[in-house]
């Protein structure tokens, strides 16, 4: 039995995206009985898991906060793909799917990841330290990012309702790859002692950096393994985009069957994609490592803002009908309440459990008003 355990761990991560591309080959000549449905959504599960754990090889070879970055991006290529292939299908919400899904990926990384986080962390090691400079520059791009593609459209007048004029959409989409682009500097090259995990005493003050040659963790990869791992990385964000478009159709059958609000999409696509990400934040806080959890939720909200809306704007010269990017008033309320807790999360550089079960609430009620509005 351990033998057999030891081979599915060696040989999942390279089965699953080659299974996942066969899945996709085939089902792309029918998949209408549920049973085909279920592979489907199997296959698309596993092109999930599999991309995300040959980001974190990539990631380990590169070193943090390079890792962090590169989980981030991968994470949200997939949430794009699956955005525009929902939008292509032309459904009564794909005017909105794009503010949904990302404004779901927003809130689930700085409530649920970050609340897991912190809380996993803190019931273990009781107190939890990270570098409040750092944390504090990426919660403040996140915050500038969604204002201007999320909050500003509904106050604007040049575009109807809760829509950019094309113009202002190009701004947003110029802004936002600049001030995305601004932090990776920062956060790779200028700065990026501000972004590695801190070593903390017993009342969790930050004392210093983190030794992670100290961690118990394995050497990186070899070369060769990371190179291939990027390979199956590729090979596994092609399946997963694909397979999405398979399956997307399904998914807003069931939201109509049940009679539930068509932004219900959006959160179900950002908590299916962010799921993997999660576990991996929990991971590091539950080694002492709370500085890279954060990183993955901030960068991944961070990403999801910042690439997805200007893919969407280049989208949207090939793409007919409206694009509503503005919040919703039950939206707008639930966003400001993050940002208040959030700064007061990030201000002292440490937290304890009560932190993470006050970003978790915010996460339930968000999930709850968009089940019932």
């Amino acid at each position: 039995m351990a033998s057999l355990l030891a081979q599915v761990r060696t040989r999942w991560p390279v089965a699953t995206p080659v299974a996942a591309l066969l899945v996709l080959g085939a089902g792309s000549f029918g998949h209408d009985h549920w049973a085909s449905l279920v592979v489907l959504a199997v296959a698309l599960i596993g092109g999930i898991v599999a991309a995300v754990h040959h980001a974190e090889v990539v990631a380990h070879k590169v070193g943090e906060p390079f890792g962090s970055l590169i989980l981030a991006v991968a994470v949200t290529v997939i949430e794009v793909g699956l955005i525009v292939m929902l939008m292509t299908s032309g459904g009564a919400g794909s005017s909105t799917y794009a503010r949904d899904t990302v404004f779901a990926a927003v809130m689930i990384t700085l409530n649920g990841i970050v609340g897991l986080a912190l809380l996993a962390g803190a019931l273990k090691h009781n107190l939890v330290s990270f570098n409040a400079a750092g944390t504090g520059s990426a919660v403040a791009t996140v915050i500038t990012l969604a204002g201007v593609c999320l909050v500003l459209p509904s106050f604007t007048t040049s575009g109807a309702g809760r829509e950019y004029s094309p113009s202002q959409l190009g701004f947003a989409a110029v802004a936002s790859l600049g001030l995305y682009g601004a932090f990776v500097f920062t956060q790779t090259i200028r700065h990026r002692d501000f972004f590695l995990p801190v070593a903390s005493d017993e009342r969790g003050r930050a004392t210093g950096l983190l030794d992670l040659d100290q961690d118990g963790h394995p050497d990186p990869p070899e070369a060769r393994q990371a190179w291939l791992s990027l390979g199956l990385l590729v090979a596994s964000l092609v399946a997963v985009v694909g397979l999405a478009k398979l399956v997307s159709p399904t998914i807003e059958d069931v939201v109509r069957d049940l009679d539930l609000p068509y932004g219900v999409v959006g959160v179900v696509i950002a908590l299916l994609i962010l799921a993997p990400e999660s576990i991996a934040a929990v991971r590091n806080a539950a080694r002492n490592r709370v500085q890279l959890s954060l990183n993955l939720a901030y960068g991944s909200a961070m990403a999801s803002i910042g690439l997805t809306i200007p893919t969407v704007a280049v989208a949207m010269i090939w793409l007919t009908g409206p694009l509503e990017l503005g919040l919703e008033p039950t939206q707008m309320v639930l966003f400001l309440l993050t940002v208040v807790i959030t700064a007061f999360t990030i201000l002292q550089g440490r937290a304890y459990a009560l932190q993470g079960v006050v970003h978790l609430t915010l996460l339930a009620a968000f999930l709850f008003f968009s089940v019932q509005p």
